[in-house]
């Protein structure tokens, strides 16, 4: 890599970097303008489930797709989206979202997504079943994967792997189709490609490398051009809940707190405490059917109690992760401000299912489930889904046993495998609250049912009221439960147990697509949230002239009769601090030799504010800046040093980079890179 020289170097590192307002960010606003959202969130279930929604300005018609779809008025007028639910699913359940679940061809051709491929899945034949790849609950793992790359590979349940871009884009490839196909068959006008806007919301706590993963499989989907990144917005979920729920007027939401509690029953004794939540239950439930949502211009009449400068929080609680973000509403405009760096973690309702996966373990033994995944792939996705359907009965004061039911494949199979029955391994393991029916189930009873949720919710619980003690988040009035999980009894109680007291625990009637709306109309209006607060520090390293006494003799490099200070971190933006949209952070690099043709410089980051040093201990590379140099004009001379001055923006979702070449302002192709570490 060719060493950079920056102008003007300075005695020391800027202790911070200095922040300069530009021009923020322009909604180019066009009349008969199409803008798609496609939801990749946490879904209502723990298969992370993806809902796409469309949207159209000026738009009157309503599309009648299965997948959920969006229709708005336009900006400055109330908007009544339509949602629809997907075909197939378990009986009696109404999918406004469809589990992220994939399946390819044995030659890794797309075959189908969501119910159609679980339900396809299900019904291959066990041996031809080992050469197809079903993927399910894939999103996940780009978070978990700390070296994310391009070619960064997934398993398939069958043990075969696949470049994980690849299954990204198969599954946004689906929903392009699906959408474009829609829009074409309810209008009359023709939709031309730089009609469409995007939006893919993530979960807050994912980091940059994620993000553009994302964007690069969308890219490859179709979704939009490289050469067109604007026509996409990658959106935060809880941030795009906070944006719908501001929108809530009183009868949209269901307020837990509504009534003082008091030892189990409400403070006049007139109803026992679990009646309040099955009641909300029964809420949820309705609202999982309605088809529109009216959203009024101007804020709600929940807002009516706030004041400038109240605070309120956001619980994301999804399928693979949790959310949080603190926010302050701006009085009159209705613009967001973020109060604290998005948190959380992996305390979504999969961990429920881990839950009951390390029970069958304990019952059956690790090696057999293992054996059992691998030789019978499809009956272990129809033992998840049974487990599934069940667990969404699960409630507080549920007196009787839940029933889920064993594939006959599991009993045969376990048979074969160990030597003796299921019946008799339930008894072995002396697991008192597992029992075993006659009719081939496993009878789980609600202290069974309260193991398998506890570990999940004390973490959210533990997490949340450790975020209330920040004195960023003093005084938070408000706290919106949100995501599928949110829909869960069990969570609800215990949140509003650990909580209820300190604030009103606000949950919208439709709590499933809360982020899924808001992404809608982050869509419209992608300057709604004005301050954001930056999740890690972010620098590049750089010499300065060495200080002795002040810098390490082990940091000392000596160039051309000069003393540097090596690795030095020049702070771009530091850990929790605020960022406005539009704020800039600018620097001027200089190539190190005459004709040279490209700069990259390194991108360094820290969870902490304090370091000096990019050898400090929790610094690490995180990516690269790539900047692009055209030939220098005719007639410059060879000794005249060249200043590109590039120009970087932290206040949005994405890390943004542009840069000038200063001699003659034009500008330089700039690129910034997470995925090539």
């Amino acid at each position: 890599m060719d060493n950079l020289q920056i102008p003007g170097s300075r005695p020391e590192a800027p202790s911070g970097s200095t922040l300069l307002r530009g021009g923020g960010h322009r909604l180019r606003h066009h009349v008969q303008r199409l803008r798609l959202q496609l939801h990749a969130g946490p879904g209502n279930d723990p298969h992370d489930a993806v809902t796409p929604a469309l949207a159209r300005t000026h738009a009157r018609t309503h599309t009648r797709t299965r997948a959920p779809a969006c229709a708005v008025t336009g900006a400055d007028r109330p908007c009544a989206p339509a949602c629809r639910r997907w075909e197939g699913g378990d009986p009696g359940v109404a999918n406004q979202k469809s589990p992220t679940c994939l399946l390819l061809t044995p030659e890794l051709r797309f075959h189908s997504f969501g119910f159609a491929a679980r339900d396809s899945y299900h019904d291959l034949d066990p041996e031809e079943a080992r050469h197809w790849l079903y993927f399910d609950k894939f999103k996940m793992k780009i978070h978990s994967i700390s070296d994310l790359t391009m070619e960064t590979e997934l398993e398939a349940v069958s043990g075969r792997r696949v470049r994980a871009i690849e299954v990204f884009a198969h599954a946004l490839r689906f929903f392009r189709e699906h959408a474009l196909k829609e829009v074409k068959d309810q209008s009359s006008s023709v939709l031309q490609e730089n009609e469409v806007r995007w939006v893919i919301t993530v979960p807050a706590v994912w980091r940059q490398p994620a993000k553009q993963f994302m964007r690069e499989a969308a890219y490859l989907a179709g979704l939009v051009s490289p050469e067109s990144p604007d026509q996409l917005l990658i959106a935060l979920e809880p941030e795009a809940a906070s944006i719908y729920c501001r929108k809530l007027r009183m009868h949209q939401v269901i307020d837990l707190s509504a009534r003082p509690i008091a030892n189990g029953t409400d403070v006049d004794g007139s109803r026992l405490f679990d009646s309040g939540f099955r009641q909300a239950r029964e809420q949820l439930r309705k609202a999982r059917h309605s088809r529109t949502f009216l959203v009024e211009s101007g804020t709600g009449e929940l807002w009516s109690e706030m004041q400038t400068g109240d605070r309120y929080m956001v619980v994301d609680c999804g399928g693979g992760t949790v959310d949080l973000t603190v926010h302050q509403i701006e009085q009159p405009q209705g613009t967001l401000k973020e109060l604290y760096k998005a948190s959380g973690g992996p305390y979504g309702a999969v961990g429920v299912d881990l839950a009951f996966e390390a029970m069958l373990c304990h019952i059956f033994g690790a090696d057999f489930i293992e054996s059992f995944k691998a030789k019978r792939p499809a009956a272990w996705v129809d033992l998840s889904i049974a487990f599934e359907a069940r667990k969404r009965t699960a409630a507080p004061g549920r007196a009787n046993a839940i029933n889920i039911s064993l594939p006959f494949s599991f009993i045969d199979f376990y048979k074969r495998h160990c030597g003796q029955s299921v019946e008799t391994a339930l008894r072995r393991s002396n697991m008192n609250i597992v029992k075993w029916s006659s009719q081939g189930m496993l009878r789980l009873t609600p202290e069974a049912m309260n193991e398998l949720f506890q570990p999940t919710i004390n973490n959210i619980v533990k997490h949340i009221e450790e975020l209330m003690k920040k004195q960023e988040v003093q005084g938070v009035r408000f706290l919106f439960l949100v995501g599928g999980f949110a829909e869960s009894p069990m969570l609800q109680q215990a949140v509003q147990g650990a909580l209820g007291r300190s604030c009103r625990i606000i949950i919208p009637q439709d709590v499933g697509l809360t982020i899924l709306k808001g992404a809608v109309l982050f869509g419209l209006d992608p300057t709604v949230v004005r301050v954001r607060r930056c999740p890690l520090t972010y620098g590049v390293g750089v010499l300065n002239r060495f200080v002795a006494g002040r810098h390490p003799r082990d940091k000392l490099l000596v160039k051309e009769g000069r003393e540097w200070c090596t690795d030095i971190l020049d702070r771009f933006v530091a850990a929790d601090q605020s960022v406005a949209l539009g704020e800039v952070v600018r620097r001027s690099y200089t190539p190190a030799r005459p004709g040279q043709r490209k700069i990259i410089i390194n991108i360094y980051c820290s969870a902490t504010d304090d370091v000096v040093y990019i050898t400090d201990p929790g610094v690490r590379k995180c990516g690269a800046i790539t900047l692009d140099l055209p030939e220098a004009p005719v007639g410059t001379p060879a000794t005249e040093r060249r200043e590109i001055r590039a120009t970087m923006q932290f206040g949005d979702t994405e890390i943004k980079v542009t840069a000038v070449d200063v001699a003659t302002n034009r500008s330089v192709r700039a690129a910034i890179d997470f995925l090539s570490n």
